[in-house]
């Protein structure tokens, strides 16, 4: 072949390169549109793992392949299999760095706040409409569930408008005046207010109208013909009013999966529904480095997740799952210094109670009638094994005075804060001795940690079902809103 004739080639060639990227960039930006092809969606449900990055969604897909198979590798969970998936950045803004407010609040209504702030611009004066309401004022009945309290940050993206998240009193009244018709999982941090001196937030619910059950037994009993509209709270209730951690869950209790299972029966009709979950003790358990409670819940989510499944495969042209996480929490790691190229994620199997469990069984028992300083490791040597896995008296030297020092850091009375800035890297604001136990049976495994706070890492978002193709690729977590508006057919005022 001559040169000339290979330049002829290469620039053909060339050109039909460029035309085909052309081609596919034309089809990219016709994807909102071809939602406009089929009929809307018209029962809608978004999963968040508060605090659920890759590096969560992979640690329970590692641990589940170890328990199974000595080779290494990951067994897949439900929603990680789903046909559509991207890559969404949380930063708000403040900071790059998100808290669970602003990525709520962009989730929630396309818009970027401050830290802190629910559904307000960051001068706290303009207030934006959810998902949630858009849902509502379309005839569709809507739903909230989570495994912390019904008035944090999270569930109350959806519903509330408030300066500050700490104003959980005006979030629960809020959720009240939303008209929503389901709410269930966690109770109410601040039910009468910080002081206790407001009217009892359930009372108000009663009076407008809603149904309030507090039993498994009553939970269950719930059905769409007589229910009307339903605040369910868990009958067990661990921490802040949140529902117990997996790893901490008892068989009789109810699950994450059962609130949304009792969701979709209660919410069921002809015009649709919307469904918001959250699952918000993964990020809790990270923010304490507690690696086997987060997987636990991690593990937890995914079931709930799969009842939404089920749903959806009886009603395939109708329903959307989403599933995406907030931020990252805890800066979590597949791998750790100390393990070097190897990883133990069986391990983990080894924990039995979430460091909270430990707090309220075993070290706050222990400490109560005791002195500061007073008492002595040995005595807590079982039941650590018991909790942990742990056989302190095995441990390296440089372990065992660690684990040491912080029992009698813990004896005297010094859950480290951010003023005491060496002690805070070491315990985070969390009890020392549980802190340091979590840490050494964590890094054994090969897990580590780069903060006890959240990071500002990308989190993945899944979907199935009608527009599934919208979530595909590597977007902000704003346009979340903006792609389940399109989904749902929401018409949405020029301003967004």
């Amino acid at each position: 072949m001559t040169r000339s004739a290979r330049c002829a080639v290469l620039l053909a060639a060339l050109a039909l390169s460029s035309a085909q990227v052309f081609a596919m960039g034309s089809r990219e930006q016709k994807a909102p549109g071809s939602v406009q092809e089929t009929a809307p969606a018209k029962y809608v449900f978004l999963f968040i793992g508060d605090g659920m990055s890759m590096a969560q969604v992979s640690a329970a897909e590692v641990y589940s392949n170890a328990l199974a198979s000595k080779t290494p590798g990951q067994a897949r969970l439900g929603f990680t299999q789903f046909p559509s998936q991207g890559l969404t950045t949380t930063y708000d803004s403040s900071s790059i760095i998100t808290d669970s407010a602003s990525a709520g609040t962009a989730i929630a209504t396309g818009n970027k706040t401050a830290s802190g702030v629910i559904n307000m611009d960051p001068g706290k004066t303009l207030k934006f409409k959810t998902i949630a309401e858009y849902a509502k004022e379309m005839g569709w009945k809507v739903g909230v569930v989570s495994n912390v309290s019904l008035d944090h940050a999270t569930p109350a993206s959806f519903y509330a408008k408030v300066p500050s998240r700490g104003d959980m009193y005006s979030i629960a009244t809020q959720l009240v005046a939303s008209g929503f018709d389901y709410f269930g999982g966690g109770g109410f941090a601040q039910p009468r207010g910080k002081k206790g001196d407001q009217a009892d937030v359930l009372a108000i619910a009663r009076e407008a109208g809603y149904r309030i059950v507090n039993t498994a037994d009553g939970f269950r009993k719930l059905d769409a013909a007589s229910a009307g509209k339903v605040i369910a709270i868990n009958e067990t209730l661990q921490d802040s009013e949140a529902m117990p951690y997996e790893i901490d869950r008892h068989p009789d209790d109810l699950s994450l999966a059962d609130y949304v299972a009792k969701g979709i029966e209660l919410l069921m009709n002809d015009k649709g529904f919307f469904l918001a979950v959250e699952s918000g003790k993964i990020d809790w358990a990270c923010h304490a480095n507690d690696a086997a409670a987060s997987i636990g819940d991690t593990l937890a989510f995914d079931s709930a997740i799969a009842v939404a499944v089920a749903f959806q495969k009886l009603h395939p042209e109708d329903t959307l799952i989403v599933v995406t996480g907030d931020h990252e929490t805890g800066g979590m790691s597949l791998g750790f210094a100390g393990t070097k190229y190897t990883t133990a994620f069986e391990r983990v199997s080894a924990q039995t109670g979430s460091y909270v469990a430990f707090d309220q069984t075993v070290l706050d028992p222990y400490k109560d009638g005791r002195s500061p300083g007073e008492g002595s490791l040995k005595d807590l040597l079982p039941e650590i094994q018991r909790f942990f896995g742990i056989d302190v008296n095995a441990l390296p030297i440089k372990d065992r005075e660690m684990v040491e020092r912080a029992f009698v850091r813990s004896m005297k009375g010094e859950v480290e804060r951010a003023a005491q800035e060496d002690t805070y890297l070491l315990y985070g604001g969390y009890e020392p001795l549980t802190v340091t136990l979590t840490h050494i049976a964590n890094q054994s495994a090969g897990i580590g940690w780069t903060t006890y706070s959240h990071t500002g890492v990308p989190v993945p978002t899944y979907a199935l079902g009608n527009g599934q193709q919208l979530f595909d690729g590597y977007y902000d977590n704003t346009d979340i809103f903006r792609k389940l508006a399109a989904v749902m057919n929401v018409r949405l005022p020029a301003t967004n």
